[in-house]
């Protein structure tokens, strides 16, 4: 594995705990974790941290989709074409004659008359 993509693969996660974090700190209609913090709010006012998390969240946002798309084309040009497509080609081959081949056990044959033969009845002696 490239170490590119693991490094991105690593941000992506801290960011994405960053994220929950800064989601559950925001106000939400009972007042969420934010109240708790109450030096926060009389320092920069509540009105203040509310902008500040909002901002937070959004720009964490789209540094996650950002990484996210980055990370896509760095994992394609992580694959290996050499060795990946000599084992391509012989399960392919594998898949072809396994095709073409009988089965190995007989398939059951359509009868119809087999059918329409009445049940028997259980309620005999």
């Amino acid at each position: 594995m490239n170490a590119a993509f693991t490094v991105l693969i690593v941000l992506i996660i801290i960011a994405a705990i960053l994220l929950i974090a800064v989601v559950l700190l925001q106000n939400g209609k009972d007042g969420g974790l934010a109240t708790n913090f109450t030096s926060a709010n009389q320092t920069l006012g509540v009105r203040q941290t509310a902008t500040i998390l909002e901002k937070a969240t959004w720009y964490l946002v789209a540094f996650i989709l950002v990484l996210s798309i980055v990370t896509v084309f760095v994992g394609r040009g992580n694959t290996q074409r050499g060795s990946n497509d000599a084992v391509s080609t012989e399960i392919l081959n594998q898949i072809d004659a396994a095709s073409t081949e009988a089965p190995a056990f007989p398939l059951p044959q359509d009868n119809p008359e087999a059918d329409q033969q009445p049940a028997p009845e259980s309620g005999e002696k």
